[in-house]
C-alpha cells in the first residue's frame, strides 16, 4: 500500500517480491494509476495490470474494486478479471475532462488535477447504482438497456457531450471485447478464497495511496476509491482475517501530482533538484510532480490507518547529492503543535512545519545490498524514520532497477 500521495514505487517492490507468490491481486483504481518497473535496464509502465505480471508463474487478478477501460486493458493482458468490476467507457473519460475544465472556470480554480481517465465518473455511476459491470457483457439486451439509460442520464447533464452510437457500442462490447476477455472473467471472490484455502500465496497490490484515499485523503483532492488497507478487503472480497503482513511504501521524500495541500513542498531550487534527480514526472500523464521533504506527520497518519507491519523506503539514492536532508516532524498552527493530521484543508493550509535537519551522505549508494553498506549519515536518516513511525523498514530502494534494493534485517 502506498502511504503518501502516490508514486512511492509500489510497482518495484511488487515485482521484487512477486516471484515468491502464486497470485497478485489489485483491489482498486483504474488506468489512472501508473506503476513503473525496470528490469535489466528495460522500463515497463503498467496502468491496469498488477506489477507482478512480469513473472511468468504468477496469476494476476483485477478485483471488483477496480474500474476497467477495456481498450487500455488489451494493451497489457495476462490476468483474471472480476465479473463484478465496473467498466470505464470512452464517454466517462470525456466527462472527466469536462468536469475538470468546468472546475477551472469562475473566480477560483477548483480543479483537482485528475488524470482524465474516466475513473471519477465511473465510480460515481457505481455509487449511484447506474454502473455497468464486466458480468453484464454476457447479456447483450440487458447491457444495451443499461448503456442507454447511462448515456441518456449523462446527456441530460452534459447536452454537448459527443454522440454515442448505442448499437455500435453494444456490438463492440458484447461481441468483440467480451469474446476476447470471456476466458479471463471469473468470480474473483470465489477464486481467491479457494486459492487461499489450498495454500496459494496471494499478494494484494494497492493503487494510488493512503493520502489519496476517498475517505482518509486530503478530500476533495483525492482519488475515487479506498486506496488504504480497507480497500484490500472491499475491492477483492477478502476477509480482514485473511490479511497477514501489510507493507507500506514510502518515498524518502514526498511528491504529489495535481492540486491539493502539500505542507512540506519545496517551491525553490531544492524542489527542482529533487524533481530532476528523481525523474519525477507522472507515468500516466507525464506531468511534473511537486516535490518536498518527507512529511512524517502525514506518514504517522497513514501508519495509524493501515498499521503497516513493515516499510519499503524507496528512492533513498535521490537524496545522495544533497548537503543536508530534512524530515517534517510536526505541524504548528498559531504556535501550537497539532496532535494529529487535520481533516480540514483550511487548517492544513495554515500549518507551519517543524523540521529536523540531518547531514547528507554525498556519495553513491546504488551498489548497497544491505543497510550496513549504507553510509552512516544515510543509516541515521533511515533509523530516525523508523523511530518516528514506530515501524521497521525492511527494504531500501537505492536505484531504479529491480536489483537496486538494500535489505535491512530486523534489529
Amino acid at each position: 500500500m502506498g502511504a503518501q500521495w502516490g508514486d512511492e514505487g509500489k510497482g518495484k517492490l511488487v515485482d521484487v517480491l512477486g516471484a515468491d507468490y502464486d497470485i497478485i491481486a489489485r483491489c482498486a483504481g483504474g488506468s489512472n494509476a501508473g506503476h513503473t518497473v525496470i528490469v535489466e535496464g528495460k522500463k515497463f509502465a503498467f496502468h491496469l495490470m498488477p506489477s507482478g505480471i512480469l513473472h511468468e508463474s504468477v496469476i494476476c487478478v483485477l478485483g471488483n474494486g477496480v474500474v476497467i477501460h477495456v481498450p487500455t486493458f488489451f494493451d497489457e493482458v495476462k490476468i483474471k478479471i472480476s465479473d463484478r468490476a465496473h467498466l470505464v467507457f470512452d464517454f466517462h473519460q470525456e466527462l472527466d475532462g469536462k468536469l475538470e475544465d468546468e472546475a477551472k472556470r469562475g473566480t477560483k480554480d477548483l480543479s483537482i488535477g485528475t488524470t482524465k481517465k474516466g475513473i471519477g465518473p465511473c465510480y460515481t455511476a457505481k455509487i449511484a447504482r447506474m454502473g455497468i459491470r464486466v458480468g453484464d457483457l454476457a447479456f447483450p439486451a440487458k447491457f444495451e438497456e443499461k448503456l442507454t439509460a447511462l448515456v441518456n442520464y449523462y446527456k441530460r447533464i452534459f447536452p454537448d457531450m459527443a454522440p454515442v452510437d448505442i448499437p455500435k457500442e453494444v456490438a463492440k462490447y458484447t461481441q468483440d471485447y467480451y469474446g476476447r476477455i470471456k476466458p479471463l472473467i471469473v468470480d474473483t471472490v470465489h477464486y481467491l478464497s479457494q486459492a487461499i484455502k489450498t495454500g496459494k500465496r496471494v499478494m494484494v497490490e494497492g493503487a494510488n495511496a493512503t493520502m489519496l484515499d476517498i475517505d482518509f485523503g486530503t478530500y476533495p483532492y483525492v482519488t475515487s476509491s479506498n486506496a488504504s488497507i480497507g480497500g484490500a478487503c472491499t475491492g477483492l472480497g477478502l476477509a480482514p482475517t485473511k490479511i497477514g503482513a501489510t507493507v507500506g511504501i514510502i518515498k524518502a521524500y514526498t511528491t504529489r501530482v495535481g492540486a491539493g495541500p502539500f505542507p512540506t513542498e519545496l517551491n525553490d531550487d531544492l524542489g527542482e533538484k529533487l524533481r530532476a534527480e528523481g525523474h519525477e514526472f507522472g507515468t500516466t500523464t507525464g506531468r511534473p510532480r511537486r516535490c518536498g521533504w518527507l512529511d512524517i506527520v502525514a506518514m504517522q497518519y497513514a501508519q495509524a490507518i493501515n498499521d503497516f507491519t513493515s516499510l519499503n523506503l524507496t528512492k533513498l539514492d535521490v537524496l545522495s547529492s544533497f548537503d543536508e536532508v530534512k524530515l517534517g516532524v510536526a505541524y504548528k498552527v498559531d504556535g501550537e503543535v497539532l496532535p494529529f493530521f487535520p481533516a480540514s484543508l483550511e487548517v492544513l493550509g495554515k500549518v507551519e512545519v517543524v523540521y529536523e535537519t540531518y547531514p547528507g551522505w554525498k556519495c553513491d549508494i546504488t551498489k548497497a545490498k544491505s543497510f550496513e553498506e549504507l553510509p552512516k549519515e544515510a543509516q541515521t536518516y533511515v533509523r530516525r524514520i523508523e523511530e518516528l513511525l514506530e515501524c521497521p523498514i525492511a527494504w531500501i530502494g537505492v536505484g531504479p532497477g529491480r536489483e537496486a534494493m538494500a535489505i535491512k534485517t530486523p534489529q
